[in-house]
């Protein structure tokens, strides 16, 4: 959440077009709209990292009249500047995360009219569109997210992701074929894996999405999953990341290099998932 706050700062800095440097000069008016807008989202991140650090034990009577004292600074804002895009763009996104889609997408359009050069807008259009089931749609949002901002990772992850939740959606549309989806999603998976090696979540998904595709390169596929045991936080991790290994290796005719693998993994809540693999190399498993 704190990530995704700072990122959408960042966006909401961009106010008046593409062609804006960010040491053009500006005027009064101008600054003063700027310093409001960061105070307003700061006073969100403030209440978002409270709420995210409650847990379980959110008091949401406590947090309602905080995340309306700060809707009434965003109306107040759009009163006060209608054609302010960053100003559209972030009380849609903060609306958004609160569940009022209907309110945030209004006003993410009206952001994306105003400037179509905001790319956390272009994203959080294309996450409407995608959970409209309108992915033909959405993939134009994330494509020029990812267009405006190459190296945010979430946003490749986001296109990896469509892609292969709507794929027979791109097939039937004629537009796309299996190879060609295929191409694209391991390529959005790993794009964002390697702008952000530290995320597992993102590293982890492309290892996975080797088991999406119709001709997988397991050869590339081990060596993802033998990077992520080697920087496992745990011995559960890393046994996770074992089973991986032992399953493409079987995948590439190599039985006796993954029962040498599976015995390595010794967790007792993986032996479930290792006992499938160990049912593989039985005799005649296969026919």
């Amino acid at each position: 959440m704190k990530l995704r706050l700072i990122l959408l700062f960042a966006a909401c800095a961009a106010l008046s077009g593409p062609g804006m440097r960010a040491d053009a000069p500006q005027d009064d008016a101008e600054t003063m709209v700027d310093h409001r807008l960061k105070d307003i989202v700061d006073q969100q991140q403030v209440v978002f990292a409270d709420a995210a650090s409650q847990g379980s034990e959110l008091d949401t009577a406590s947090l309602k009249p905080r995340l309306e004292q700060i809707t009434h600074q965003y109306e107040s804002l759009l009163r006060d500047n209608p054609s302010y895009a960053a100003g559209y763009a972030s009380y849609g996104y903060m609306l958004w995360k609160i569940g009022s889609r209907k309110e945030a997408v209004a006003l993410l359009l009206k952001a994306n009219q105003l400037d179509p050069d905001i790319p956390l807008v272009k994203n959080e259009l294309g996450n409407y569109l995608a959970e409209e089931g309108r992915p033909l749609e959405a993939v134009n949002y994330f494509l020029s997210a990812i267009k405006l901002e190459p190296k945010e990772p979430l946003y490749h992850y986001q296109l990896g992701t469509l892609l292969y939740e709507a794929r027979d959606d791109f097939l039937k549309s004629g537009e796309w074929s299996r190879a060609a989806i295929d191409h694209a999603m391991l390529g959005a998976f790993k794009t964002a894996a390697e702008l952000a090696p530290d995320r597992i979540e993102f590293v982890y998904r492309y290892g996975e999405s080797f088991y999406d595709m119709q001709d997988p390169d397991w050869h590339e596929a081990l060596k993802i999953w033998q990077g992520l045991e080697a920087h496992a936080q745990s011995d559960v991790e890393r046994q996770t990341m074992r089973l991986h290994e032992a399953n493409v290796l079987l995948n590439l005719g190599k039985a006796d290099e993954a029962r040498k693998t599976l015995d390595q993994v010794t967790d007792p809540k993986l032996d479930a998932q290792k006992q499938k693999l160990i049912a593989r190399m039985a005799p005649n498993a296969g026919n």
